[in-house]
């Protein structure tokens, strides 16, 4: 009787045992464990890449001509990758089932596409990033933040609610940046047309106003400073409604519609004022600050 006793117990402790690994597993695939999903495009010369994402980064690189490379990092069973395409147009969406959440529908994307590739990417929480491209790119999100580093020769639209946006390296671009809390920072940035909006976020640039273009920094409660070397070559107009304005520069008067300079405003050039700056805040403190070499 000892014997069987034992020899029972035994079974039953390893069942237990079993059973408890088996739920711990199932309970593992179906909230932490993750998925790699590997997809390739070929595509024709200036191709149209779509991606919209409602939890999670979504990352874009030049890559090879001719050919879009997708790898989707699911983190979850509750969420899927949705694909289409049309000649060279691609679109990618993140499709969320039943019972997903904010962490269980995350899909991480990391895409390559043609240096001429044109972007729309969306985002609902995670960092959008798009790096080394020379097509149009139109990017929005919501809290997350949005990078563009090395991009020449398109237009750039990017809009966040409270997402911070960063602008690095971009140059013969057309730029619409909007933000309603975010900040806006802008280093290395030169094209004919770079336009920037924020409600409460600050406005920082950092570059050499080139180009022969027009600059826009325009925000409501937010800080505008704008740092440019001496040689920069600008027609600068600046005014807050009741924010302090600062010059480190001495500009040449030129007719404006106010002041030439008091404490919430100035105009003036620089050089040979090839290109338009206005600086414009509702009660945002605004600086043009020379650079300091």
């Amino acid at each position: 009787m000892g014997r069987r006793t034992v020899f029972r117990r035994s079974m039953f402790s390893g069942k237990c045992v079993a059973g408890t690994a088996t739920v711990l597993a199932l309970a593992g695939m179906a909230l932490g464990a993750t998925t790699r999903k590997d997809l390739h495009f070929k595509v024709g010369k200036h191709p149209m890449v779509s991606i919209n994402n409602q939890y999670g980064p979504i990352t874009v690189k030049a890559g090879a001509p001719h050919e879009v490379v997708v790898t989707a990092i699911l983190h979850s069973d509750k969420v899927e990758v949705d694909q289409s395409q049309s000649g060279s147009r691609v679109d990618l969406a993140s499709h969320l089932l039943p019972g997903s959440d904010q962490n269980s529908g995350i899909v991480e994307y990391q895409v390559q596409v043609p240096a001429d590739a044109n972007l729309t990417l969306h985002s609902g929480s995670g960092v959008i990033h798009a790096e080394k491209l020379h097509g149009d790119v139109s990017l929005e999100g919501a809290n997350a933040g949005i990078e563009v580093v090395d991009c020449a020769d398109g237009h750039v639209h990017a809009r966040t609610l409270n997402g911070a946006i960063s602008i690095n390296n971009v140059h013969n671009g057309h730029l619409e940046i909007t933000s309603m809390g975010g900040d806006i920072i802008m280093n290395s940035v030169s094209g004919p047309f770079v336009q920037a909006e924020s409600n409460s976020g600050k406005i920082q640039y950092d570059g050499d106003f080139g180009a022969e273009g027009e600059y826009s920094f325009t925000s409501h409660t937010g800080n505008i400073e704008a740092v440019a070397p001496a040689y920069a070559s600008i027609d600068v107009l600046a005014r807050s409604n009741s924010g302090a304005v600062q010059s480190d520069f001495s500009l040449e008067p030129k007719h404006a519609p106010f002041l030439a300079r008091s404490i919430n405003s100035f105009s003036g050039t620089l050089n040979k004022a090839a290109s338009s700056v206005k600086l414009f805040s509702f009660s945002g403190k605004i600086h043009l600050k020379k650079r300091q070499n």
